[in-house]
């Protein structure tokens, strides 16, 4: 059973992983192939056994791919400037110094309907004043299509994108004007109504919470947006082990609904005709499944708190059948519904790292739970608070040992003291900031949750602080290379047979955790990266380091350098000049024309100016530049027309030549891969 979303994910992964969209029947036949080798082998349990995980698997990628084509909607294959945009707002996110918004069913000048988008993201300045959830308004807007990886294999939010029905964002060149337009029907008026929610937290927050930092994590906790927490808070949470505390998730879904149902068992279990004879216990329980969809509402539905609500259900709904509330089968029929529900978001790290966090402390649960029941029994109130900080020191073990390689393969980080800061701030968490969240929340429809508010900010305050103080120390996070998808997949399987087996051999897993941490070390990073538009440029020093061709390039870049392993900012390409290592294997020389990088004994020109082309190309083994170079005669041309077709382009120069790689080439052929194929 509980190796049924392993396969099951392992198909939409392969779906996933293929470099050609395949055609639509082929799972059918596999599946149809796999159920008439299941009738023949069905008394025999091992190739049964076999042939069900393939059924299995079958039913994945079947699911992950008529969840692509259900999804399908037109997206942007151009930039478009000045457009005039109307559409109707589905969602207000208020961020530092703007406000982005999401537009649904829009329409745009200069596109045809079947060529404009269901949705667009729009950032608009923070000097207009947002539009309310649901209006329909009319705004000028340069806009773009999702951006493409900013290197191979790097995060790709051209298939998050797909998935999210987002075919492209932009910013808004103009005031926002209201327009008038019938009112919203069916669900969207509950989806409305929850975003209106949100909108108003947020300002009675602000109305009470001076200090906008603290304001900010406050309103992250009620209503789920982080946008508005600055990036040197969001860096200290990063740093201190602490990000997910930020993220709506388990913890806070649990918290939630734990908090209710003790409540409402308390409350009924004072008035005796209640107690004997209803069954408070179940009825507790039900309250507790409608506060996690309540808060799950609230808060944006995101993945992370989907799966928290299916878990939270099942544990309510065993509880109401007298049944075992903890067991490992709950994690395989959340992981199965979850993926049903969004095969892509699989791929993501709120997926991976909650799931991870959950499998290990359920397996944890299972080897020590007896043993510590029985201890507690029989123990003191200082034997049980004993046990209670341990509890929590081992939870933040288990927890911090199983997000470390998700964290490595998406974010290139490890957190040193996600233990200590842990230990203190879910205490704080807990036993204090959502309790009175939920008391907030009772409050506002009657204007009086200012008390709760502050009351629950001293406990925020007191998280941020622990996040500072911990993601400030010296060696709080180390950057590493970015880990390979083979690595990283070898490391999951190992993880899953530690977790999931439960006899002796289950320890064989520690083998290919261990390959999968090591893999890093045997990737060789690029020589050369190269943007997509080809705006910016980024060469490895002597050092070591990447250098950019800029001060532009922004999150690009920091991108590349976050997958390097290396955060800190090296100087930019010289406006004249260059530099050398000490053997004369490395070496770049600029002029106000352009530069030449020397690298293993090959040239590799990157101009400034077009008219460097003629002379860059005579001597050059390879010539990098945005212009279009037609005649070029240098070996390798990578022009215009070459990044449009491939996106994104790295070199690295070896013994045998210079090999190229390219963010399209890495892609494939695929619905949500980027224009210019």
């Amino acid at each position: 059973m509980l190796w049924l979303p392993v396969a099951f994910g392992s198909g939409a992964s392969l779906y996933f992983g293929l470099m050609q969209e395949p055609p639509w029947w082929i799972g059918l036949v596999t599946a149809g192939g796999a159920g008439i080798l299941l009738l023949i082998v069905r008394r025999r349990f091992v190739p049964a056994a076999v042939t069900v995980a393939l059924l299995t698997a079958v039913g994945g990628f079947l699911v992950a791919q008529g969840h692509a084509a259900r999804v399908a909607a037109p997206v942007l294959t151009r930039g478009i400037t000045a457009a005039t945009v109307t559409g109707r707002v589905m969602a207000v996110e208020r961020r530092p110094g703007a406000v982005r918004l999401t537009l649904h069913a829009p329409s745009i000048s200069r596109l045809s309907p079947e060529q404009t988008p269901a949705t667009l993201r729009i950032r608009l300045s923070d000097r207009h004043p947002p539009p309310a959830p649901g209006s329909v308004v009319r705004l000028r807007a340069t806009l773009s299509p999702p951006q493409a990886p900013a290197e191979p294999g790097a995060f790709d939010f051209q298939r998050r994108a797909w998935f999210m029905g987002l075919g492209g964002v932009g910013f808004a060149t103009s005031a926002v004007e209201a327009m008038e337009a019938p009112p919203v029907t069916g669900w969207s008026t509950v989806a409305l109504a929850f975003e209106r929610a949100r909108g108003v937290i947020a300002e009675r927050v602000a109305a009470t919470i001076g200090d906008p930092v603290e304001a900010s994590v406050t309103t992250a906790l009620l209503n789920g947006e982080e946008f508005g927490i600055p990036e040197e808070t969001l860096e200290d949470f990063r740093n201190s082990g602490l990000a997910h505390l930020l993220s709506i998730s388990g913890l806070h879904v649990g918290i939630a609904a734990g908090i209710l149902f003790y409540v409402v068992r308390a409350m009924l279990a004072t008035v005796p005709y209640i107690a004997l004879r209803w069954p408070i216990k179940k009825i507790a329980a039900l309250f507790g499944i409608l506060s996690a969809l309540a808060y799950t509402m609230l808060v944006g539905a995101p993945l992370p708190t989907v799966r928290s609500v299916l878990m939270t259900g099942l544990v309510m709904g065993a509880i109401m059948l007298d049944r075992d509330p903890l067991s490992m089968r709950l994690v395989a029929f959340a992981g199965l519904v979850t993926i049903a529900l969004d095969p892509e978001g699989m791929l993501g790290p709120s997926f991976q790292m909650s799931f991870a966090a959950v499998v290990a402390l359920i397996a944890a649960f299972e080897r020590g739970s007896l043993r510590l029941a029985a201890i507690r029994r029989d123990a003191g109130w200082l034997v049980r608070s004993l046990l209670y900080v341990g509890g929590i020191l081992l939870t933040s073990v288990v927890a911090t040992l199983a997000t470390l390689p998700f964290s490595l393969f998406h974010f290139q980080q490890i957190a040193f003291y996600g233990v200590l800061s842990n230990l203190i701030a879910i205490p704080i968490t807990s036993f204090w900031v959502m309790p009175w969240s939920l008391i907030a929340y009772a409050l506002m429809p009657f204007g009086a949750e200012a008390p709760a508010l502050i009351a629950m900010n001293w406990g925020d305050r007191a998280v941020i602080w622990t996040a500072e103080l911990f993601g400030r120390l010296p060696w709080a996070s180390l950057t590493v290379p970015a880990m390979p998808v083979e690595g990283f997949a070898v490391l999951v399987a190992g993880g899953l047979w530690l977790c999931i087996w439960t006899r002796r051999w289950r320890w064989l897993g520690l083998v290919p955790i261990l390959a999968g941490l090591a893999s890093p070390a045997l990737v060789t990073r690029p020589d050369v990266l190269v943007a997509g538009d080809g705006a910016v440029v980024a060469v490895r020093m002597a050092d070591g380091r990447l250098s950019a061709s800029g001060k532009g390039g922004g999150r690009i870049v920091e991108t590349w350098r976050e997958r390097d392993g290396d955060r800190t900012a090296a100087d930019p390409w010289p406006a004249a000049g260059g530099w050398a290592d000490g053997a004369g294997r490395s070496s770049m020389a600029c002029d106000d024309w352009g530069c030449l990088y020397q690298l293993r004994g090959k040239i590799i020109a990157l101009p400034r100016l077009a008219d460097a082309l003629d002379e860059d190309c005579g001597v050059a083994d390879a010539v990098v530049t945005a212009a279009v170079a037609r005649g070029c005669r240098a070996g390798l041309v990578i022009d215009r027309w070459a990044l449009r077709h491939g996106g994104a382009h790295t070199l690295t120069v070896t013994g045998e030549g210079i090999r190229i790689e390219t963010s399209n080439g890495r892609q494939g052929e695929r619905p949500w891969s980027g224009p210019g194929r």
